[in-house]
């Protein structure tokens, strides 16, 4: 798996910003090192991963020295156990001193959303309900982690505000009402995705007689769920898709993905990072 076109154009500015942050005007320590000496080095896993980071790691030593080579044993969305060597680096030992944490940084920032996706994925597996990534993602990192989520087996929903229209209680309550608010995002007569956030039943007859395309159906029991998949087919040909969000936790995941819904969003697994450990070991004959 690869970053899409837009993905790819943020990786430049972001490793470079990460470089001058962590070197500024030097590596003092690697100026320890003779300028002229090479080094061959490994990116190892130290626990079950999911990876992601790949063309960060790459970009990082691409700035810092051209020369210096990485060899993928195991790519992005491909799994990793304890030990695996993920990559093999060969290159300027100053360039790879000075990248080794930046590179790693990104490798397990980015290897954990993909690795706590792939567990939600795994959760609701047989069931018709696909996971869904949300706007909560460090700052900086919206376009590398929704990638991550991809490399898990997720869907990555809107990127921002401005490429689709998430209507919730305070636009509600600013229109004057579900249906004042669906009316309103349909005369922008915009190609995007429009959803409605609804709390509780009443909400969700209303945004259905409204003609709501996709209804967000936020923090609603298990119960409530089923009662609400079950209005919804009621609506025959005019139902709409629903997604659920609040709490979701990988726990109550499975039930959740039980009730029929279309679409679970979790905002666990872009903001709780809990970083994947990798090492960087030099081989020195």
């Amino acid at each position: 798996m690869k970053p899409s076109g837009e993905q790819k154009l943020s990786i430049g500015p972001l490793v470079a910003n990460a470089l001058n942050e962590d070197i500024g005007s030097g590596d003092l320590t690697a100026s320890l090192v003779d300028a002229e000496a090479v080094v061959g080095a490994s990116i190892i896993a130290r626990q079950s991963l999911v990876l992601c980071g790949q063309a960060w790691v790459d970009e990082v030593f691409a700035q810092l020295d051209r020369s210096v080579v990485v060899d993928w044993y195991i790519g992005d969305s491909q799994s990793a156990e304890n030990d695996d060597i993920i990559c093999k680096i060969v290159g300027p030992t100053r360039a790879l001193l000075a990248g080794e944490r930046i590179a790693l940084n990104f490798l397990q920032t980015l290897s954990s959303t993909a690795t706590a996706t792939a567990s939600y994925v795994a959760a609701v597996s047989g069931t018709d309900a696909q996971i869904l990534d949300t706007r909560k993602t460090v700052p900086g990192l919206r376009l590398a982690q929704k990638y991550a989520v991809t490399c898990g087996g997720g869907k990555s929903h809107r990127v921002g505000l401005f490429d689709a229209i998430l209507i919730t209680e305070n636009h509600i309550k600013s229109a004057g009402s579900i249906t004042a608010a669906l009316r309103s995002a349909k005369s922008l007569d915009l190609d995007v995705l429009i959803t409605i956030k609804v709390e509780s039943h009443e909400e969700l007859l209303e945004a259905l007689d409204a003609g709501a395309g996709r209804i967000l159906l936020d923090n609603f029991s298990t119960d409530a769920l089923k009662s609400a998949v079950k209005i919804n087919q009621s609506y025959g040909y005019t139902a709409a898709e629903l997604e659920v969000s609040g709490n979701i936790t990988l726990e109550s995941i499975r039930q959740i993905a039980e009730t029929g819904v279309n679409y679970i969003s979790s905002d666990a697994i872009t903001k709780n990072v809990n970083v994947i450990d990798f090492s960087m070991l030099f081989s020195i004959d």
